[in-house]
């Protein structure tokens, strides 16, 4: 039987590690999401609250993809400050 130096330790495989295993998930949504944003090429007639403006609709989905992730972002580090604070 082999001998194992107690400064040897085990490493756990890429993908059963916590940080590889929520990135991956967000990794493969984010290139459906942008392989779908970047195949609508038509321009659309968008209403912001009082103006028309006519943009192409990548540009429309790609900007609330983007707003969509600084809201989880925000919620996510929100919540993590929530419960890191020590009660007492």
């Amino acid at each position: 039987m082999a001998q194992t130096s107690p400064d040897h330790k085990a490493r756990t495989p890429f993908f059963s590690r916590p940080g590889v295993r929520r990135f991956l998930p967000f990794a493969l949504i984010t290139a459906v999401a942008l392989v779908f944003i970047f195949e609508n090429r038509t321009s659309v007639e968008i209403r912001l609250l009082i103006p028309m403006v006519t943009m192409p609709l990548w540009g429309a989905l790609l900007i609330a993809w983007a707003l969509g992730i600084l809201a989880s972002l925000f919620t996510v580090r929100r919540r993590s400050n929530r419960h890191s604070r020590k009660t007492g």
